[in-house]
């Protein structure tokens, strides 16, 4: 009787009639976002998406004067933060956004005054030169936080379309049957992946933490969603393979990436530290997921029903406006100044100090044992992705074998933990890794995926 109830009450909801409006606001502004995100537009012989074309039209027309607006910005983060915390003006504490912006704990008070000091450094190229040299403070001031500031300002305003207008409802209810199985996960996350694959692992790792926040991830679900499938962009990859020479092998290299990233994907989430987060959601905000298809509906009905439901919650687009806008500043402000202190951080270490290179000794029989030439001089390249995504190529380039550098590549693209941009924006994040956690998984995922990228080179390519 029950069975039968909760069957008559889903037929009932389901049978709800909608109007042509009803479903345009839903459709319209989804299908942008797809337009902007998921759509891959080859420009120039660059793979891309609209979102990648807006950023990069700007960064190409503000380029030079980007590193002075940010140093500015991040200045302004850390004198906000200390009048913060040292005053008591009532317009910053009274407003719930100026007071979750600006008064942070000492800890990233500190991150964020840090951040401030190597960007006026950089900039000037006053102080030490281990700090604003062209391969430590440089990188990110003049290469890193450029492409950040642009990519999150498109990736914040236009994100809502994703988000809000019922499209991640109506792709999670589609291919739930698919990814819960197989990761043990929602069928939502495929967006998030499609968004990293396409345009840029940040903007995955952000539409990830928002999911979470909003009540659609778990604290495993996300944890895993962020660390597994916040895969580098097509267009990133093709640098990575330029820059090691070894570009005219691209399907083979990619090819290579994505089989490798796909196991990883499947046994991490299995193993600690990931298999013990929790299943619960985020608590302010509870469970807000639903992707379970009542019985006698398809799943495409189901899936529309769910996005029209979602779309017509949206009330006024001036919020939606406001939401994005602070979006974009609370990224500016409170998440680039970490990357500029903890970015800067770990390329002087990985430059100027041997921790990384005592670090990737055990390495070196590991690669010996997986018959990769040059094992000694590729070994550095394993560990040193942990600070950022680029070094293992910069240590890779110089390296003679193709296939240790077919390797380096492969494993570059699909260790996927990097502090100097990732890893900062998780830590930041309200989704429960810690430090520790981070560079655990980053070794589990390249522990996992060394043997299968040097097989498949050693038997499919080499």
């Amino acid at each position: 009787m029950g069975a039968n109830t909760q069957q008559k009450l889903d037929q009932s909801t389901f049978t709800k009639e909608y109007s042509a409006k009803q479903y345009m606001k839903f459709w319209l502004p989804s299908l942008i976002g797809v337009l902007l995100f998921l759509v891959p537009i080859s420009i120039n012989d660059k793979v891309t998406i609209g979102l990648g074309v807006l950023a990069d039209a700007l960064q190409g027309a503000i380029s030079e004067y980007i590193p002075l607006f940010m140093t500015t910005v991040l200045s302004l983060s850390a004198i906000g933060s200390l009048i913060a915390k040292g005053t008591n003006l009532q317009f910053i504490h009274r407003s719930t956004f100026l007071k979750g912006l600006f008064d942070v704990s000492p800890l990233w008070f500190t991150l964020r005054s840090i951040g401030a000091v190597f960007a006026v450094l950089t900039l000037t190229e006053v102080g030490p030169e281990f700090i604003w040299s062209e391969y430590t403070g440089g990188v990110v001031l003049y290469d890193l936080i450029p492409v950040l500031m642009v990519w999150f300002l498109f990736a914040c305003l236009f994100m809502p379309l994703l988000l809000q207008f019922g499209l991640m409802d109506f792709i999670g209810t589609m291919v739930r049957k698919v990814m819960h199985p197989l990761f043990k996960l929602p069928g939502r996350s495929s967006v998030d992946a499609l968004a990293s694959w396409m345009g840029s692992g940040t903007v995955g790792v952000l539409l990830t933490t928002q999911q979470y926040e909003s009540g659609y991830y778990t604290k495993r679900e996300a944890s895993v969603v962020a660390t597994n499938f916040s895969i580098a962009s097509i267009a990133f990859s093709l640098v990575i393979a330029k820059f090691l020479n070894i570009d005219h092998m691209f399907i083979q290299f990619y090819f290579t990436v994505i089989v490798t990233g796909i196991v990883a994907a499947i046994i991490c989430p299995r193993i600690p530290p990931l298999s013990l987060k929790k299943e619960s959601y985020y608590e302010p905000v509870g469970k807000q997921i639903d992707e379970v298809v009542p019985e006698g509906v398809s799943s495409f009905q189901w899936g529309v029903h769910q996005a029209v439901e979602r779309a017509s919650q949206v009330k006024n687009y001036r919020s939606v406006v406001k939401s994005g806008v602070q979006n974009v500043v609370d990224i500016w402000f409170a998440l680039i100044p970490l990357v500029m202190a903890l970015g800067t951080i770990a390329l002087v270490i990985a430059e100027f100090t041997p921790i990384f290179n005592y670090l990737s000794y055990p390495f070196v029989p590991f690669l010996q044992l997986l018959q990769i030439p040059e094992a000694e001089a590729a070994a550095p390249a394993m560990i040193v992705g942990f600070a950022d995504m680029f070094l293992p190529a910069v240590i890779g380039s110089g390296i003679e074998s193709e296939l240790t550098r077919f390797v380096i590549g492969v494993m570059s693209l699909t260790q996927l933990i990097y502090m100097s941009e990732i890893g900062i924006l998780l830590l930041k994040s309200k989704i429960p890794l810690s430090f520790v956690q981070l560079f655990v998984i980053f070794l589990q995922r390249t522990i996992i995926t060394l043997p299968i990228a040097a097989a498949m080179a050693h038997l499919l390519f080499f």
